[in-house]
């Protein structure tokens, strides 16, 4: 990864935050104790979901694949919140206007796109540990010259310091997204909201924030620029929710770690692969000095196979967040079908919604 100048993170709605429309004074129901019940519970959960999250001590904790691990599992657990909440409602599509179905495809659409660029990513960053393993092999052979070994090594870091094309789009996908959630601000702000309409919209507005910043938070790592990272203020009207405090308290510990980490100009902002290319230069230098030892060798080959389980980690709660989005995504297009089969009464092939879900 290449040395990072200091850009100021990417704020996102500085226009205005695009569910506040959806939120109009006079245009909204009353939440019912039932229906507030409900939303607090969710709330709730996503405010220990955000608290799990924000180091206990210092910021050591962040950036190392652990942390990466826990904030893609915590985002998996919401996303699964967020479905139980519209089964918990039993929302007719009447109530939900099939606005709620359509934001969430969007949302999620891209949650793929980036969900897929972070596999990709970490499938590449696991085949750096291939090569280090790889050189390691050579070395414990007699016919191993030091040119060659020296050679692996430097095929590493320059593989290292490649730049993945999917991981560079991430900034645009960042962006449609919230561009995505914009368009639906006329026709929303014309409709009447119901209190369950009103809970489930609230309900979004905190999964879309978390989801927005962790996924920068992801995008910035991979990409090493803080371009990627976005700086997400909380509005007025939404600053008393549960979650808003912690989500603001992670995000301050956060940023500020990412940057100063940019700006030291590291190999890598991921510790633990920091601590490897730490060791390869140790042993690179040692080699060249003749002086390498097996005790040398035995850390670096520990700090690899420790860094390849974390990669692999990571990447699997990666999965598990696109296999909860994508059952998401199905479980509330077959109940917008079911609507549309029974007004019609005829039954029609599920891919035509699945199409018209995407191109919204």
């Amino acid at each position: 990864m290449s040395r990072i100048k200091d850009h100021p993170p990417r704020v996102f709605f500085r226009c205005g935050n695009p569910f506040k429309i959806l939120f109009p004074k006079t245009n909204n129901a009353r939440i019912s104790p039932n229906l507030l019940s409900l939303l607090n519970s969710f709330e709730t959960d996503l405010m220990l979901s955000i608290r799990v999250l924000i180091p206990k001590d210092d910021g050591n904790a962040i950036l190392t694949l652990s942390w990466m691990k826990e904030a893609m599992a915590s985002l998996c657990e919401t996303h699964k919140s967020i479905r139980t909440l519209v089964t918990d409602l039993e929302l007719p599509v009447s109530d939900l206007e099939e606005n709620f179905i359509y934001i969430y495809s969007g949302i999620t659409l891209k949650l793929l796109e980036l969900c897929n660029s972070f596999t990709s990513e970490l499938d590449r960053l696991n085949h750096g540990n291939l090569l280090l393993k790889f050189a390691f092999s050579k070395l414990e052979t007699s016919s191993c010259s030091e040119e060659i070994f020296l050679s692996h090594l430097e095929s590493w870091r320059q593989h290292m310091a490649s730049k993945n094309p999917r991981i560079e789009n991430c900034g645009a996908i960042l962006s449609s997204l919230v561009e995505s959630l914009k368009q639906h601000h006329h026709s929303l702000s014309k409709k009447k909201l119901s209190g369950k309409g009103k809970v489930i919209l609230r309900a979004l507005y905190g999964v879309m924030v978390k989801t927005l910043y962790i996924t920068s938070v992801f995008a910035a790592v991979f990409s090493g620029s803080s371009d990627n990272l976005c700086y997400l203020t909380i509005p007025k009207e939404m600053e008393k929710v549960p979650w808003a405090q912690a989500f603001m308290e992670l995000q301050n510990m956060v940023n500020p770690e990412i940057k100063n980490a940019f700006l030291s100009g590291r190999f890598t902002v991921i510790k633990d692969l920091e601590a490897v290319e730490s060791g390869v230069k140790k042993l690179h230098k040692t080699v060249q000095e003749g002086s390498v030892t097996n005790v040398l060798i035995e850390v670096l080959k520990k700090s690899v196979m420790e860094l390849s389980e974390g990669f692999d980690f990571v990447s699997k709660e990666t999965g598990y967040l696109l296999k909860t989005v994508i059952s998401a995504r199905d479980a509330f297009v077959g109940r917008l079908w079911t609507e549309y089969e029974e007004e019609l009464g005829v039954k029609l092939p599920m891919i035509i919604c699945v199409k018209r879900l995407v191109c919204e």
